[in-house]
């Protein structure tokens, strides 16, 4: 008589890729947009899930970028209406400033 037991194998091993392929598809992750205008960050402090996406957008009519302070990521110089986007992996706290004006800060809190 066959022993089931690698048809069981088989079957948790196509259950296992199946939530993986769910898990990872468009829809679960979402898109958060945090916009540079008038010198500010908005909002100042974002709190997304582990695989979401930051789009910062610039709004103002001077050039900025968006720089982490541990070098996690690093924008161009944005110019009005330029964006710059940054899927966030995983957990912890991420700040952030301008480039250009040091002064402009932000944070973003990953669970």
């Amino acid at each position: 008589m066959p022993s089931v037991l690698p048809r069981i194998r088989h079957l948790l091993a196509a259950l296992a890729a199946t939530v993986i392929l769910v898990a990872s598809a468009p829809g679960f992750a979402k898109e958060v947009t945090v916009t540079i205008s008038n010198f500010a960050f908005s909002p100042e402090k974002t709190t997304i899930a582990a695989g979401d996406t930051v789009k910062f957008v610039n709004a103002d009519d001077t050039v900025h970028s968006v720089v982490a302070k541990d070098g996690a990521f690093h924008s161009d110089g944005l110019d009005t209406d330029d964006s710059f986007s940054y899927t966030f992996a995983q957990a912890g706290t991420f700040d952030y400033y301008c480039g250009l004006h040091p002064f402009m800060t932000g944070e973003i809190t990953v669970n």
